[in-house]
């Protein structure tokens, strides 16, 4: 048996899986079905006590005497379910995790034997939790511990991962032993936040590919004329080369080392994308690998940053984005709850998918003790061109949840 933390994961030998959830109080405990996109194909794909049964995937309530629990067999999954995640919330409306942590087992379903356990730390104002997720790797199954907080309930959780939650799923039976809970409360329209200020005209510095200084009086906007750029934090480049919009594929390769030999560090690469009022559009992460069409693609999970080249990469057609997709920023989270301060050479660069070429990189030199930083971001403007600007800004978030407001504040 093995105690898993935050970010673990573990190979499943077991074709089917129970992950039971158990707390000092009655836990709801749901499975999600989702596909490569990190959505649901339907709401039937929601496996609940009230929808107990869903491709692949059972659910089985304890009646209060024992823990609810999700089975996956996994050999039962459609080919385009990439993942299952089990979720839980406390029973009692409003309830928040604080001082109730709950604990996931793992077991193999047909034996019962004990394959891993998993206490998510540190939780608080959280009412709703994504515990673990079994997900295909390679041709391979394996479960990995999340611990990721909702402190919109399960409707949170549901809208995250495209369920319908503007009304409840027809009950066929009544639930044994406790009544059915409230209604999910209805999902809060995004806050509309005032667009920012224009940017006042004129020069910005200017940089020499090699090593980034303060341009000359009159020398204008750095652009990609001369080729590779390096930034330094808060200088920004117009993706513009020979004065045409670079309106092709490109590639944001992020990457680091850990600064102790020998110690693994799990970070996590992801992009948010703005609208024009720096509303939220949608995330790509780890555990959603494509949004806005495929115009946005993320390489997939590095857990260790060892080895050389960059650990993740998220590929972005700047000619297929939705006209409503102004502002892409992109961010690294450490999962696991190390701090920054334990990452060393991280960089993100970006790349001319067509070529390879290297066009801009950013070494982040300095660290703060936190969990998130904001690497870069990309701004479409007025005349359609794209601007990158290095940032190196550090948050207090292990996900990309965390990071979508002090995303759209640094927009």
């Amino acid at each position: 048996m093995t105690a898993m933390t935050p970010g673990s994961n573990l190979p499943l030998e077991a074709v089917r899986v129970t992950v039971e959830v158990a707390a000092p109080v009655r836990l709801d405990v749901s499975g999600l079905l989702l596909a490569a996109d990190g959505k649901v194909r339907s709401d039937a794909d929601f496996v609940f006590y009230n929808q107990p049964s869903g491709p692949g995937v059972s659910h089985r309530s304890g009646g209060g005497a024992g823990p609810d629990s999700v089975t996956v067999d996994t050999g039962a999954l459609p080919p385009d379910v990439e993942r299952v995640v089990v979720t839980a919330s406390p029973d009692a409306a409003g309830q928040t995790f604080q001082g109730i942590e709950p604990t996931a087992t793992v077991r193999q379903a047909d034996t019962g034997a004990v394959i891993a356990t998993f206490t998510p730390p540190q939780l608080g104002t959280e009412t709703a939790l994504v515990v673990v997720e079994v997900y295909r790797r390679g041709g391979a199954w394996k479960v990995r511990a999340v611990g990721q907080g909702y402190a919109d309930g399960l409707a949170g959780i549901a809208t995250d991962f495209g369920v319908s939650v503007e009304e409840e799923p027809a009950a066929p039976a009544a639930r044994p032993a406790a009544p059915a809970p409230r209604p999910p409360a209805p999902v809060s329209p995004p806050v509309t936040v005032p667009p920012p200020a224009p940017v006042p005209a004129g020069p910005v510095p200017a940089a020499p590919p090699a090593a980034p200084a303060p341009a000359a009086a009159g020398t204008g906007k750095i652009n990609l004329d001369k080729g590779r750029v390096s930034l330094q934090k808060n200088q920004t480049v117009s993706l513009v080369k020979h004065g045409k919009p670079l309106l092709a594929q490109v590639k944001m390769g992020l990457g680091w080392e850990p600064a102790f030999r020998g110690r693994d560090i799990d970070l996590d690469a992801s992009v948010i994308a703005y609208g024009p009022q720096r509303n939220h559009i949608d995330s790509c992460y780890f555990g959603r690998l494509s949004i806005l069409g495929g115009a946005v693609k993320h390489s997939g999970d590095n857990l260790t940053g060892e080895g050389a080249g960059d650990d993740e990469v998220i590929t972005v057609d700047l000619g297929r984005l939705p006209a409503e997709a102004t502002g892409l920023v992109f961010t690294v989270n450490s999962f696991s709850g190390q701090k920054f301060t334990e990452v060393a050479k991280a960089y993100c660069r970006l790349i001319d998918a067509a070529t390879g070429e290297e066009l801009v990189r950013f070494d982040l030199t300095g660290a703060e003790p936190q969990t998130g930083v904001m690497m870069a971001k990309l701004i479409r403007q007025f005349s359609g061109e794209w601007e990158m600007t290095a940032m190196g800004d550090f948050v207090k978030s292990r996900t990309v949840r965390g990071m979508v407001k002090p995303g759209a504040d640094a927009l």
